[in-house]
Order: C-alpha cells, then sequence, then structure tokens
C-alpha cells in the first residue's frame, strides 16, 4: 500500500532581487515536517513559513532540486516554479574560472567546501583570529570551537580552501605571522561585495513578483487515481538518482528524457511539458537491445505521479521484462493482472471484445481489449487505465499492449484500489481537470536503439 503523503506543500521559486537564490514557501498542517529539514540543509527563515536559500558558491538552483528530490522521498508535495525550473537546467557557470582544468562537478565540489566554510565563519562555529593579503589573494588565521582544531585559508568566496591545519591555536598565529606578519590584521576580513549580496537575500526579502490570482483552495484525501498528477520531471530525476543501472539522456532542444537500463533491453521516454490529454511517457521492453519491442505502455501527462511511481517501482524490481513474444494473453494472465480490484469488488462487466472493471464510485477503471490481445506481434492497445468524471472524458489514461508484464499490471491495479494521494479542491469545488477525447490516445513508437542525443 502506498503511504500516505505529509500534509504540507513546498513552493519553490527564484527569489525576487538576488539572481540566484531560492525562496521557499511552506503550507499545510504539516508544514513543519519540512520546515526541520531545509533548514537543516542550510535554509535561513526569514519569516513564518518561508525561507531563502542564498548561497556563496551560487549553486542555489542545484541544490534546491536536490532538497526537492529529498522531501518528495519523505512524501512532501513540492513544486517549482518554470523561473527556478530553467535556472536549474541551465547551471550557474563561473566566467573565467582559475582552475579551468576541473570539471563540473569538481568546480561544484570546490564551491561546496568554500559554501562550509563560509556557514561556519557566520554561525560562529569557526572563530578568525586575524587576516592579511598574500598578493592578490586574501588569506585568513581561525579556529573551530567545536573542535580545536586551527586552520589557514586561503582564497575567499567561492575559492575559500582550507590550505593547512595546527593542532593549537598558538602554532597556526605563530606561523601566520611568520608568513604574513607586515600585512596581517586582526579579525576576519572585511566582507566582499559576494558575501554581502548573500547577506541581504537572506534577511530583506522584498515581495516576490505578482502573479495572477489563484482561487484559494484546500487539500483532500483521495484515491491515487484522483490525486494531482504531481511533478513527473522530479520523479524521474530522482528515480534516475536512485539507480545507476539507467543511463540519462536528454535530446538538444531538452523537449525529451530518454532513460535507458544498461541491458538496453528497457527504455523510457518523457516528453516535458505535454499537454494533460497527450502521451507523456512510454515505456518499452526489447527482446534484445535490436529486436522489436516486447511490450509498450504510455502514460498521459495528467496521470497522477502516485501511479507513475508504481510503475517505475516494478521497472527498478527488473522481473518480467523478457515474457515472450508470440503467445496470445490468456486468461490466467487476464486474471493475475485484475486480482486486486476483483478482490476489492470493483464492478465487473463484458461488453463484446471488451472485459470492464469500475471502480465502486464510476471515476476509475481499467478495460481488457480481447481482440487486441489475440495480436501479440503488434503494439495494440490491449489495456486501459483511466480515471475521471467518466471513460467518455478522462482526466488521465494509461495504455498498454498485450505482452505488458502480469504482475506490472497487478501493480498498477493494487495502487488503484489501496493507493491514497492529495488533491486541492477549489471552495467551488471545480477541480483542475483536463478531460480528454473518448478515444485513447496513439501509443507512440520507441527507437529501437538509443537515440543520438547528449547526456545529462
Amino acid at each position: 500500500m502506498t503511504p500516505l503523503l505529509i500534509d504540507a506543500h513546498v513552493r519553490l521559486d527564484t527569489h525576487p532581487t538576488h539572481p540566484s537564490a531560492v525562496i521557499a514557501t511552506l503550507t499545510g498542517a504539516q508544514a513543519h515536517i519540512p520546515h526541520v529539514g531545509l533548514e537543516a540543509a542550510g535554509w535561513d527563515v526569514v519569516a513564518k513559513n518561508l525561507l531563502v536559500l542564498a548561497r556563496i558558491d551560487r549553486e542555489e538552483p542545484y541544490w534546491a532540486q536536490d532538497a526537492a528530490r529529498e522531501l518528495i522521498a519523505e512524501r512532501v508535495s513540492v513544486e517549482i516554479t518554470p523561473r527556478l525550473r530553467e535556472l536549474i537546467a541551465h547551471g550557474w557557470t563561473w566566467a573565467n574560472y582559475p582552475m579551468p582544468w576541473l570539471t563540473r562537478s569538481e568546480i561544484r565540489k570546490v564551491s561546496a567546501e568554500a559554501q562550509e566554510i563560509y556557514d561556519d565563519i557566520r554561525h560562529g562555529h569557526l572563530l578568525i583570529h586575524a587576516h592579511a593579503l598574500d598578493g592578490h589573494y586574501t588569506v585568513a588565521v581561525g579556529t573551530y570551537l567545536t573542535t580545536g582544531k586551527s586552520v589557514y585559508l586561503h582564497g575567499k568566496d567561492h575559492l575559500r580552501q582550507v590550505a593547512d591545519t595546527f593542532g593549537s591555536t598558538a602554532k597556526a598565529l605563530v606561523a601566520f605571522e611568520r608568513l604574513h606578519g607586515s600585512t596581517m590584521r586582526p579579525g576576519p576580513a572585511p566582507s566582499t561585495d559576494t558575501e554581502r549580496e548573500t547577506a541581504e537575500a537572506r534577511t530583506s526579502l522584498d515581495a516576490p513578483p505578482t502573479e495572477p490570482e489563484r482561487p484559494l483552495s484546500v487539500q483532500e484525501s483521495v484515491p491515487a487515481y484522483a490525486a494531482d498528477p504531481g511533478d513527473h520531471d522530479a520523479l524521474l530525476d530522482a528515480f534516475l538518482d536512485a539507480h545507476g543501472d539507467w543511463e540519462k539522456w536528454t535530446t538538444w532542444s531538452d523537449e525529451t528524457t530518454h532513460a535507458i537500463h544498461e541491458s538496453q533491453t528497457l527504455r523510457i521516454e518523457r516528453v516535458h511539458d505535454a499537454p494533460a490529454h497527450e502521451t507523456a511517457w512510454t515505456v518499452a521492453a526489447y527482446e534484445t537491445p535490436v529486436s522489436d519491442r516486447i511490450w509498450v505502455l504510455t502514460a498521459t501527462g495528467a496521470t497522477p505521479d502516485l501511479v507513475l511511481e508504481e510503475l517505475l517501482e516494478h521497472l527498478a524490481d527488473g522481473e518480467g521484462w523478457d515474457a515472450p513474444l508470440g503467445a496470445p494473453v490468456d486468461e490466467k494472465a487476464v486474471t493475475a493482472a485484475t486480482q486486486p480490484l476483483s478482490d476489492a469488488r470493483w464492478n465487473h462487466a463484458v461488453d463484446g471484445r471488451w472485459i470492464r472493471w469500475t471502480s465502486p464510485a464510476g471515476d476509475a477503471g481499467v478495460q481488457f481489449d480481447a481482440f487486441a490481445a489475440q495480436h501479440p506481434q503488434q503494439s495494440l492497445a490491449t489495456w486501459t487505465v483511466w480515471a475521471g468524471p467518466g471513460p467518455d472524458r478522462p482526466t488521465w489514461i494509461l495504455t498498454a499492449s498485450p505482452h505488458t508484464p502480469s504482475s506490472l499490471l497487478a501493480g498498477l491495479s493494487e495502487n488503484l484500489v489501496h493507493g491514497v494521494g492529495n488533491r486541492h479542491k477549489h471552495p467551488a469545488g471545480h477541480e483542475h481537470k483536463t478531460p480528454l477525447g473518448a478515444a485513447p490516445p496513439m501509443t507512440p513508437p520507441v527507437a529501437a536503439s538509443p537515440p543520438a542525443s547528449r547526456s545529462r
């Protein structure tokens, strides 16, 4: 059974005046839970349920995305605004970086270490005894009050590093005075422009840019199939971060991301910014990296992330990918795929070639096409999962071809029956839904080999 979501929502957006800082707005009865996590990750409180991440290394968008993944893993609802998504996608590049031989990840590591030193100083954990100029560089000596270890610091802002350590404050000061006696000054060096800007971003938060007024809404617990779509991109990123046997490829236009298993026989295609009624996810399995596909599954843009999460969890298990191709789908396979629906007493009906299971409330269903199942060599939509006002006006649709593993379909059925999620409901009673057309979407083809694209 899918665990309950925490009653908290975190909205991440760009800072109104600081170029790279990020603000987090918290709502919900359990907002204190993500509040504690963000504070522990270096976010500063500027008002009730309002936090700011302002760093001297300009990597706020990267660490904001990292925080979003952690919150989502803890079952917290997270929203990332389009402005912030753009910053995350492009990242921060230092002009004339003095260590050009470093990779992007190595630069980020150097900057993160400099950020830790800066935070230790401003929080009073590292006491700076003196500073000096060494040519064009700022140097300093200080002692960690928690451990008693003394350090010799070189550089400033995102380039500050620990250049040497000493067993006592006396030894550190003697060595520092021997090297820099002529320019040595007591206490820390004056704040840099970057430090002043960062401090201002943490303490003087102007009102965010005005946006069109949104109707007030309340959050309600609903079955997983009726939940809000959530953040599909963050869901895929979290999946890839947790499973190193998958490789990520993104097209040059950044419109589509492909995730390919190391076996080259299972592939995910994610179309970003796909409309709610169009295919946003395609999953396909192959017998070999160059063979025809065994089965294919698609899902539209409005599919709840809880449903997609169940799908991704099954893919991570690695079972049932290589189901034999050729034999028709039999009664045993259909029963196995829909057993959770039968156990939950979903309404069952047979109408010619169609076998249907419908929720007691009539707001979700599963349909099996017996005719399509008899043509295993074709990628026909044999299974159709839907939710919404009715099968002719669905909010979202998931389709699957004949040889989609029964265990995967059973997991989806279990999620439909027992999964619980959240949905924002407007006072007037009009939930944000985008009905689809009566016909299920066409299943797009998936390339038989990895696309020619760049790694992200």
